[in-house]
């Protein structure tokens, strides 16, 4: 059976239902290419197999790998992976099979779609869905490129290669033994297909009058209520252009990055530029959701949100929106009925400077050590369940102390459930579940948030031309961002921030600050892992947690930092592998330096 046909075989799964007798045979139901001439639902399945492996999460993963987080499960793949199992056999980060799938999907709808009668009552409104389907497949093939490029793209004999580039079908005459193209290849067809996708996309979904039809559809006779059906509110939720410019943001920034610069396919001015690019959508600076840093606890813009409405400024491109407790399962604190899978480090407790701005080992912060947590930035009991802290429906108090055996939520009990570092997960959850009995919230996933971009943004603008340029034709800087990123969760709001300021003076100091603001900002966004790897940085931290007791003669709280989890990364480990069995299976494939 032909190459094409086997990946067809689960197309019908979604693209078709069907009510069958299971004690009758039944002919087979194996489609061919074809079926997408006579069938839009099966054309359209075939395109929905790539929507459904995007490779988003939306809770912790890959954290638990790095130094912001380790799992209280034993059997986590990341946590393996963390101390010492990565190999090209044992992959967690693993794209390559996913992607290639996905791809091989999306370029048999694109080699056909001209061909599907999407509306056979009506040219123009067949032309307009075609139009969209088109645009998401082309934006959906760049985004599994880019995707497959970050997680296995790296350096063979000292020089930077991308992946194979696939952009025709396959089938069993096809050679497969390709070699990889070159990084910049990659990259350059990704943001290729980017392009290709706004020729037939929209800006932004939404309805329209009859002057908001475009003309090339107004001369095959379209009128407004069929645009509407093909681009309007009930289109909201699918790629658009608003989005694709946040993908090329996205893949600017990676490109540029120490890890990938020498493939010369991006510069940190290129870089800044698709940052601002996107940017301008929202209105720059101006167009910062003030509550965005907490979008996932909004209670009153998750349940009033309709499927139909505009995006909250926060969030360029949503996720799942939908009922669930799922997530607060898993990282509720056990006395709540919960599991505490992920817990965040005394590493990232560490990293949230005080109210005043200033890093904790700074003179000028005011930090005390026997009274951690007070007087912080903000963000760190939003996103952070610290000892004393509350959660739940029933706001109930968190004690995470070593020495206090009636709580279940100490840390290291032997119910498997709590934490090991002597903090609990908050951001992403919902504060007002109740899992006993478990009761479904309205949960509003994100895939790509605006505060993303403008981080990417200020990294980008810092590194070109330093921290208060106005870079790619913007009209704010690195600083400016900074600066309005620390407001809005109350550091200094409304005075002198005297810490940016000071950093603010040199391009290495407002990288720190940079880097730090992305770690706290995007923390359990599973971003952490591929920044540390596009910088380079140190991802043999050791992961910490806090051992917190009772002092006997002072009744006091004494605070001792302790190691929790080693991290084994070897230096070449900055770039995954390429699977063994491919390698094994092409002799023009060749590994990544380092990998067996």
């Amino acid at each position: 059976m032909k190459l094409k046909n086997i990946f067809l075989l689960g197309v019908t799964a979604v693209a078709l239902t069907a009510c069958e007798d299971l004690f009758e045979p039944a002919i087979e139901n194996n489609h061919d290419i074809t079926d997408m001439y006579i069938d839009p639902q099966f054309a359209r399945g075939i395109m929905d197999n790539a929507n459904l492996v995007l490779p988003y999460d939306e809770s912790p993963t890959t954290d638990v790998a790095t130094d912001d987080a380790v799992s209280n499960d034993n059997d986590n793949n990341y946590k393996k992976m963390a101390l010492g199992t990565w190999t090209s056999q044992n992959n967690p980060m693993n794209q390559w099979e996913t992607r290639y799938h996905a791809i091989q999907y999306l370029n048999l709808f694109l080699e056909n779609a001209d061909e599907v009668p999407w509306d056979p009552s009506s040219e123009s409104l067949t032309a307009m869905h075609n139009d969209n389907y088109k645009g998401n497949a082309y934006a959906l093939r760049g985004l599994q490129f880019f995707h497959l490029l970050r997680a296995h793209a790296g350096l063979v004999n000292g020089e930077l290669l991308g992946v194979p580039i696939h952009l025709a079908s396959e089938d069993g005459s096809s050679d497969f033994n390709q070699p990889r193209n070159s990084f910049k290849e990659c990259i350059e067809q990704i943001m290729a297909d980017f392009d290709e996708a706004m020729k037939y996309l929209p800006q932004e979904y939404g309805d329209v009058n009859a002057a908001g039809v475009p003309a090339k559809y107004k001369q095959m006779g379209g009128n407004e209520e069929e645009y509407n059906r093909a681009f309007g509110n009930i289109q909201r939720g699918k790629i658009d252009g608003r989005m694709i410019a946040a993908f090329k943001a996205q893949v600017a920034l990676f490109a540029a990055s120490p890890a990938y610069s020498s493939g010369g396919a991006m510069t940190w001015e290129q870089a800044a530029q698709y940052a601002a690019n996107s940017l301008k959508n929202i209105g720059g600076i101006s167009g910062m959701d003030p509550e965005g840093w907490r979008w996932f606890n909004n209670v009153s813009m998750i349940e009033s949100f309709g499927y139909d409405d505009p995006d909250p400024a926060e969030i360029c491109w949503r996720g799942v929106v939908g009922d669930s407790h799922s997530i607060e399962e898993n990282n509720y604190p056990p006395s709540l009925y919960g599991n505490g899978r992920v817990n965040p480090t005394q590493n990232l407790v560490d990293a949230f400077p005080m109210a005043n701005g200033y890093p904790i080992s700074s003179a000028l912060s005011g930090y005390d050590a026997k009274n951690p947590y007070a007087n912080r930035d903000p963000r760190l009991k939003e996103y952070i369940l610290v000892n004393g802290g509350t959660q739940g429906a029933f706001d109930d108090v968190i004690n995470t102390a070593a020495d206090n055996t009636e709580s279940l939520d100490g840390i290291n009990r032997e119910n498997g459930k709590s934490t090991k570092t002597g903090y609990y997960l908050r951001k992403l959850l919902r504060s007002d579940v109740n899992l006993n009995p478990a009761a479904d919230k309205r949960h509003f996933g994100v895939r790509i948030r605006y505060t993303e971009i403008f981080l990417d943004y200020a990294e980008a603008a810092n590194e070109a031309q330093g921290p208060r340029a106005n870079v790619g034709g913007a009209n704010y800087s690195a600083y400016d961002v900074l600066k309005a990123l620390r407001e809005r969760v109350g550091i200094c709001k409304g005075t002198r921030d005297p810490y940016l300021e000071e950093c603010a003076q040199s391009k290495e100091k407002m990288r720190e600050l940079i880097r730090n603001e992305r770690r706290l900002e995007l923390c359990f966004e599973n971003h952490r892992f591929w920044d540390l790897c596009r910088w380079k940085a140190n991802i043999n931290e050791t992961a910490k947690g806090v051992s917190i007791t009772t002092n006997a003669a002072t009744g006091l709280l004494e605070y001792k930092t302790i190691d929790v989890e080693k991290r084994e990364y070897k230096d070449y480990m900055f770039y995954g592998p390429i699977p063994y069995s491919e390698c094994l299976k092409w002799s023009n494939l060749q590994q990544n330096d380092g990998w067996q």
